[in-house]
């Protein structure tokens, strides 16, 4: 990343050392237990290869897909991960914002400070996902030296080992099952990318359109994010209480960036639909006790941990991403159930197959118009 002045918008070593400092331990378990962890959960990822693309006919049962890694990792790891992708993506954003400092009075002065100050705040945001995060699909992975990406530069399969443990012993389930319910889940999204080879590079796309069309100064984006930090404490100088509190995307969006996000919304929400529908649907034929990890892990997910913990998922917009696994998972099941898995995959045609964010709500309107458009 290009700077001005010798300073980058974001210490990114900064963060990283912030958010491995800060972030909690892991659950206790021996040097054996810790190799008998990792090695099921790579037995697992593997082995969900053909369950997800014999339940979602996305690839032939036995065909390859593109040499993603399969990685088991721990919390510093997914750290290091995270910020790599983080500081790929917002590239340009941030290349942007630094012109504008630079041509502002005072400018290299905020960039010394701001650097770092917007390093430890990411540091913070990251060690406290660190401890939640059980699996992931990277997209946008660039390697690093201790994370392979994928043969395109991209794409690879992050599992975090010990929050995995630690929430199997929370929902108090059979832990042979739990992890492999967790890979079926990171496995479709894999296989959705793999089978998929536009969705990269128009989800890709969105996002530079969302970060092409931020018009703030750096000034004003640490003055909002140091609202958000106050709405969450409850400091706010007016007295308003966390409830009025608004997401960081919301607090950055233009009328252009409304459109683009509602775009976004709908693939997150048919992604995460998509995977949390093929997890259940695999299970019963693999996992024996999904049905009672499904209500366990259902409760948990819409609880929170507190009143801290729902505040801060508020604030980053984690509630909407809640809902996006709800209201995904409708829409799968209720397409599916109109014109079977074969008609649903009709949505990985293109990007003008994928459903709105009304359609999303609104299942029989996508059937209507994609069934009906191509059948004419």
């Amino acid at each position: 990343m290009t700077s001005i002045g010798g300073a980058e918008m974001v210490d990114w070593n900064l963060a990283v050392a912030t958010a491995t400092r800060l972030v909690r331990p892991g659950p206790e378990v021996s040097r054996d237990e810790a190799r008998a962890v990792v090695a099921e959960l790579r037995r697992h990822a593997k082995a969900s290869q053909e369950h997800v693309r014999a339940f979602t006919r996305l690839a032939e049962p036995g065909s390859d897909s593109r040499d993603t890694p399969i990685l088991v990792v721990d919390r510093s790891n997914w750290i290091k991960a995270n910020v790599a992708g983080f500081r790929e993506i917002l590239k340009p954003l941030l290349e942007k914002m630094q012109e504008r400092r630079g041509s502002s009075p005072g400018g290299n002065v905020l960039g010394a400070v701001g650097g770092k100050v917007t390093g430890v705040e990411l540091g913070m945001l990251l060690s406290f996902l660190a401890s939640r995060v059980l699996g992931q699909y990277e997209t946008f992975a660039p390697a690093t030296r201790d994370l392979p990406a994928g043969e395109d530069g991209g794409g690879r399969l992050l599992l975090v080992a010990p929050n995995i443990v630690h929430v199997e012993r929370e929902l108090d389930v059979q832990p042979h099952d739990f992890r492999l319910w967790v890979c079926l889940h990171e496995e479709t999204h894999r296989t959705q990318f793999t089978a998929v080879p536009w969705l990269r590079d128009h989800i890709e796309g969105e996002i530079q359109s969302f970060l092409g069309e931020t018009e703030i100064d750096p000034g004003t984006l640490l003055e909002r994010l140091r609202e958000a930090a106050q709405s969450l404490t409850g400091n706010r100088p007016d007295g308003a209480d966390d409830g009025g509190a608004r997401s960081i995307v919301e607090l950055v969006q233009t009328p252009a960036q409304r459109e683009i996000l509602a775009r976004l919304t709908a693939v997150m929400s048919l992604l995460e639909g998509h995977a949390d529908f093929v997890m259940d649907g695999v299970g019963p034929q693999v996992v024996p006790s999904v049905a009672e990890i499904r209500e366990k892990f259902q409760k948990r997910r819409a609880s929170g941990a507190g009143r801290l913990d729902q505040a801060l998922r508020k604030l980053l917009g984690l509630d909407a991403k809640l809902r996006q696994y709800r209201d995904g998972e409708r829409f799968v099941r209720a397409v599916v159930s109109q014109v079977g898995m074969a008609g649903f995959n009709r949505v990985w045609t293109s990007p003008n197959t994928l459903p709105t964010k009304a359609e999303i709500a609104k299942p029989a309107d996508w059937v209507a118009r994609v069934h009906r458009r191509t059948e004419s």
